[in-house]
């Protein structure tokens, strides 16, 4: 049994699930796939507009309107028969789409969110279900959320491991005897029924939840780029593919901000020594990078850069030392506000940290901190990461910038700056 994960640019145009569909049809009997599906193209940025322009009183009629020609344009030409059943299906999802933003309020912003994003997954894999059975592929669609059980911590649920592994155990191994199984990334659902997201870009944990609950063979993780990169193709010039990397560097790279892996991803497929292959969708008969328990010697340079991020800095207000007091105040603050911590400082009489910046909860954190620090911020700022640093590469990276912060320990370094006209 394996589980494959397709990302937003596999299922981008009608091409593209055309392409999974010659992926998945050169599997062997053998194998019984499990595939986990993200939304299609930029359609959970699409809905994110949608909902803040909904939670805003603001009309978000022709931004959905756009996501509606965008997904039904993709359904004409893999369905020219316009009675086919996917029709109805999509349409549905839609008008569910439709009465959950009539409805939303200009309270409880983050469960609100889960409720409207969440449907970019259920499309996708809606579409893909059907364009596998009219291909000829017996499949069967499955709601994720029926077996990826979470609390109701929105927009990043947290995962209820015992009851999700007994859930799959007593239903999928029977089904996937008998046919592959199409599902969502990123959604999940409480015990109250409700939808939770995982976290953005939650797909690939998806995928490792259900690799890990089903002690699946392998998970593969199909990109637009030939494996696990040094960096981002996009931001960085000059980058090389990794054959294979163990398990704790890729934990380290992924929690540093490495796009191509969700930070969640390799924790629990490392537990089971389940092994990540990360290869591409456009050459997939090239070899990629598997991710899984081995030894290497010291690996080339990777550069990671987080882009929008805020500096925050408090001060006391009396000029005194920066306490543990003073710091349990401000960690207790961050928690409260889901503001994740990608790098700290302290002096004597301050304390500093770039997170994400966050419109809606930077705002409120400093507004709770105020009165007992003086807070001061940048952003939008630049975090770049090397980790495995030489000095050819930190010359690379902090030439010509205006560095704000920087740390250095064995093997990472870590720079905040402002951004330049060009990421390279």
């Amino acid at each position: 049994m394996i589980v494959y994960k397709f990302g937003g640019a596999s299922v981008k145009d009608a091409a593209a699930f055309r392409n999974i569909f010659q992926i998945l049809s050169a599997l062997s009997s053998a194998e019984k796939p499990l595939v986990v599906v993200s939304a299609m193209g930029k359609t959970t940025n699409a809905l994110e507009e949608v909902f803040q322009l909904a939670h805003q009183g603001l009309s978000y009629t022709e931004t959905l309107q756009n996501s509606q020609r965008y997904h039904l344009n993709i359904l004409q030409e893999l369905f020219p028969q316009q009675d086919a059943p996917v029709y109805e299906a999509v349409g549905k999802q839609f008008q569910e789409l439709q009465d959950i933003l009539t409805n939303v309020s200009p309270d409880d912003f983050d469960r609100q969110y889960d409720q409207v994003v969440s449907m970019g997954e259920l499309l996708s894999s809606l579409i893909l279900h059907h364009f596998l059975q009219a291909q000829g592929l017996a499949n069967l669609w499955l709601d994720s959320r029926q077996y990826i059980r979470t609390d109701s911590t929105w927009r990043e649920g947290k995962v209820d491991w015992e009851w999700t592994e007994a859930q799959m155990h007593a239903h999928l191994p029977a089904i996937l005897e008998q046919q592959p199984v199409i599902t969502q990334g990123f959604i999940a659902g409480t015990e109250q029924g409700a939808t939770t997201t995982l976290g953005r870009e939650g797909s690939d944990f998806s995928a490792a939840i259900f690799a890990y609950c089903l002690q699946a063979q392998s998970l593969t993780i199909w990109k637009d780029v030939p494996g696990l990169l040094n960096a981002d193709p996009k931001l960085f010039e000059e980058t090389i593919r990794y054959e294979e990397i163990a398990y704790q560097e890729a934990i380290e790279m992924a929690y540093y901000g490495a796009s191509i892996i969700h930070p969640k991803t390799v924790q629990p497929l490392a537990k089971r020594c389940i092994p990540l292959y990360v290869k591409s969708f456009l050459h997939p008969q090239e070899p990629g990078t598997v991710i899984w328990n081995c030894q290497h010697s010291r690996i080339a340079p990777s550069f990671i850069l987080k882009q929008n991020q805020c500096l925050l800095s408090f001060h006391t207000k009396d000029f005194g030392f920066i306490s543990e007091e003073n710091l349990s105040a401000i960690f207790q603050a961050l928690s409260q506000y889901r503001l994740k911590i990608n790098m700290m400082q302290n002096s004597a009489i301050s304390f500093s940290v770039c997170t994400d910046y966050d419109a809606q909860r930077v705002p409120r954190l400093i507004e709770a901190l105020t009165p007992e620090f003086v807070v001061l911020y940048n952003s939008p700022l630049h975090l770049y990461t090397i980790k495995n640093y030489d000095q050819e590469s930190l010359e690379k990276i902090a030439t010509g910038k205006e560095v704000l912060l920087e740390q250095r320990s064995r093997q990472t370094y870590q720079l905040v700056c402002r951004p330049a006209h060009a990421a390279r």
